[in-house]
């Protein structure tokens, strides 16, 4: 959640950003009216609280009627606590629910607008110019058949629509993505995760997946645990209600899971092949370090995402998300879309957030500064999601004959430099 003291001292900053995002500003006014009432309820309650303790002091000197006056009082007074406490129980509540319905404040830098606002701030190598080559390009589909890399009509007969089997070199792809992925990784300082795909509520919550996003998210029917979408929210509630000593600061983390989204709202978006699916693998890298550093992390972050995009031979932009596309927690995010050749247009690969203290506030995070505790920041950024990372390798790297080159930094996992056709084109 945002910083309190920001909302009570600054709320037209807070209402500036909720309309950046296009979002109600009225939220403010509810969060501060909570936070009137909240403070107000705990007066009444230490007022209450402070007179029962004094009137328990009283008793044991007093006598006769002036003892039986007391006694009446504090009977009376006993429920007066009872009541307050509940009272002031409640209006903590709500202020929680209402600080934590705002979403974080925006960079100032970031575009105002939806999905179709983004800024593209850089673009990194040309995409093929398969006209001049002589041939007419096949999507990732139709190669993965040829390969027989990708089945997806029996990931629909299994699961059902939006799944899929990645098979043979299908498969072999997907190791040597997170091998490859692991490695640059591990060579740049990160501790490798294997992260749980299974979470509580308080990690949904506090990482703000069950606030805008949770139409997306599946919960386990008859158990408090929900299927995480990207591996960032067990890594930001990893450390949840610890203190980190500052020596320590940053650490980053690589981690591995699958992923799984619901893809609410997507209905006849990608509806062929395997951009757009219910179920992925992941390598999500999750920084926490000091809000001073949080910016300079970012940048880092980002530059990570192209050097592995950079070994897969891609040509991508980089792009500046828009505030009406952010999601919950994020201040500022950064994409890194590929050309994908058949849809003739980029298509988001990794994305980075700066998420600032948000999610720390949340789920309790902090490290010792000199005035005392402070929250951290936290970082997300993807290194690889593997099936979108397949259907640009595949479709960027295809021959005339139905073959694939093999990017060179995937050829020591894959053993090959090319793929071959396993059936007729």
């Amino acid at each position: 959640m945002i910083d309190p003291r920001v909302l009570r001292d600054s709320p037209d900053v807070v209402r500036a950003s909720l309309a950046k995002r296009g979002a109600p500003t009225d939220l403010v006014d509810r969060a501060l009216s909570a936070d009137a009432a909240r403070r107000e309820a705990i007066v009444a309650f230490e007022e209450r609280r402070s007179e029962q303790k004094q009137l328990g002091k009283l008793i044991p000197k007093a006598q006769g009627e002036e003892k039986q006056e007391l006694l009446a009082r504090t009977k009376v007074l006993s429920a007066e606590v009872k009541a307050a406490e509940a009272a002031q129980g409640e209006a903590e509540q709500a202020w929680q629910d209402a600080v934590r319905a705002l979403p974080n404040l925006v960079h100032p830098e970031t575009p105002e607008g939806g999905e179709d606002d983004f800024v593209v701030l850089e673009t990194v190598g040309t995409p093929r110019d398969f006209a001049a080559e002589g041939f007419e390009p096949r999507d990732h589909v139709e190669l993965g058949r040829i390969l027989g890399a990708i089945d997806l009509e029996r990931g629909a007969k299994v699961s059902g629509s939006r799944f899929y089997f990645l098979t043979g070199v299908g498969a072999q792809l997907e190791l040597a993505l997170v091998n490859l992925a692991m490695e640059q990784a591990r060579e740049a300082g990160f501790t490798q995760v294997i992260a749980p795909s299974l979470v509580k509520p308080a990690a949904m919550e506090g990482t703000g997946f069950l606030g805008q996003a949770a139409d997306d998210v599946y919960r386990i029917e008859g158990e408090d645990l929900y299927l995480v979408g990207t591996s960032e929210v067990a890594m930001a509630a990893y450390h949840s209600e610890e203190i980190l000593d500052a020596e320590s600061l940053p650490r980053r983390y690589a981690a591995f899971s699958p992923c799984f989204r619901k893809e609410a709202g997507s209905h006849g978006k990608d509806t062929r092949g395997i951009i757009r699916v219910h179920w992925f693998d992941k390598v999500e890298m999750f920084v926490y370090t000091t809000p001073e550093e949080a910016e300079a992390e970012h940048a880092r972050l980002l530059g990570w995402e192209k050097a592995f995009l950079d070994k897969l031979e891609l040509a991508y932009q980089v792009v500046d998300i828009a505030a009406g596309d952010l999601g919950l927690s994020a201040y500022r995010k950064f994409d890194c879309e590929a050309w994908i050749p058949t849809q003739g247009k980029y298509r988001e690969l990794t994305s980075t957030s700066n998420c600032t203290e948000f999610q720390s506030r949340r789920l309790d995070i902090r490290t010792r500064g000199e005035s005392g505790t402070v929250p951290v920041a936290t970082l997300n950024g993807t290194l690889t999601a593997i099936t979108r990372a397949i259907v640009a390798v595949l479709e960027t790297h295809q021959q005339a004959d139905g073959s694939v080159r093999v990017p060179e930094a995937l050829r020591k996992w894959m053993g090959c430099d090319v793929l071959e056709p396993v059936v007729q084109p």
